[in-house]
């Protein structure tokens, strides 16, 4: 059996005038235009290999925004292979970066009529058109449910006070470089010291103070669990109307009837999240518009 090539990458955008354009790279090996790619190192979160290579090809910093269709197909040598493509919002660009590529000789950045006119590849001219289809991005938030803290029973004092155990603090340190690619104005917790303490890592990471929140506590004895995530969702949509990317850190019984809410799901069940787990919403101002499983 043909062993399957995983790839990850992006459509990177930017503002140009009344619309944006997009990034595309020409491989002199190939002699095509395609939008930037390349494989998973081993280990590789799929959404950290979109980020590096998009780096690595175009010189470009991006955020990511909302997980695509991916696509697959085989490659010339015969092998089967899948790309996972984000959209990616443009925050800087370093050309040096691209001189040193031996893949990638040229970029060029075009509206998407034209991009979409020069790509030598139909399934690339699918991810364009899927990206033109996304409402306008405005915020992305990284929502995390708290990693494992041990079994409630097991801990005699206040359960506000429950830390992280070991496997907890070894998943907080593996969420943080994938949550910092989304390159975070703010970090949200809410007010359990296990919320608080998945969010350390990244915080010390990125030099940012982690703000507590009781909007995304779980509900207290007595209070109306629809109530509870009407709240949640509604501090979350909040927080992405100011306009910038944050980390937000939410418990079990509250993340996902909040999604659900956010994103007009009658399926709560949809957005369970195992501890340590996350996901990649979007917004539209304050309006939810995908949410991804990190």
């Amino acid at each position: 059996m043909a062993t399957l090539i995983r790839a990850a990458g992006g459509v990177v955008w930017r503002p140009a005038g009344d619309g944006v354009e997009i990034c595309l790279v020409h491989r002199e090996r190939y002699d095509d235009w395609s939008l930037p790619k390349g494989k998973l190192e081993a280990g590789e979160h799929p959404l950290a290999a979109a980020v590096r290579e998009v780096s690595e090809e175009t010189g470009v910093t991006a955020v990511p925004q909302v997980r695509l269709p991916g696509v697959s197909y085989t490659v010339r040598e015969g092998f089967p292979k899948t790309v996972d493509y984000w959209s990616m919002r443009y925050v800087s660009d370093d050309p040096r970066l691209v001189a040193e590529s031996d893949e990638v000789n040229a970029v060029r950045w075009l509206p998407v009529d034209e991009a979409s006119g020069l790509l030598s590849y139909s399934h690339d001219v699918q991810v364009v058109r899927d990206f033109t289809a996304l409402p306008a991005v405005t915020a992305v938030c990284g929502l995390a449910r708290h990693a494992h803290a041990g079994k409630r029973g097991n801990w005699s004092g206040p359960d506000t006070a429950r830390p992280l155990d070991k496997p907890g603090r070894a998943r907080a340190k593996e969420l943080a470089p994938l949550l910092a690619l989304t390159r975070p104005a703010h970090l949200v917790s809410a007010t359990p010291r296990r919320c608080v303490q998945t969010l350390e890592p990244l915080a010390a990471l990125l030099d940012l103070a982690i703000v507590g929140d009781s909007a995304l506590d779980e509900p207290k004895p007595g209070q109306d669990p629809e109530e509870n995530a009407l709240s949640a969702a509604g501090r979350l949509a909040e927080l992405a109307a100011a306009g910038a990317d944050f980390v937000a850190c939410s418990q079990g019984k509250v993340m996902p009837a909040a999604l659900a809410r956010l994103l007009g799901s009658e399926t709560p069940d949809d957005y369970r999240t195992a501890k340590g787990g996350g996901w990649l919403v979007a917004f539209s101002g304050e309006r939810a518009v995908a949410a991804d499983r990190l």
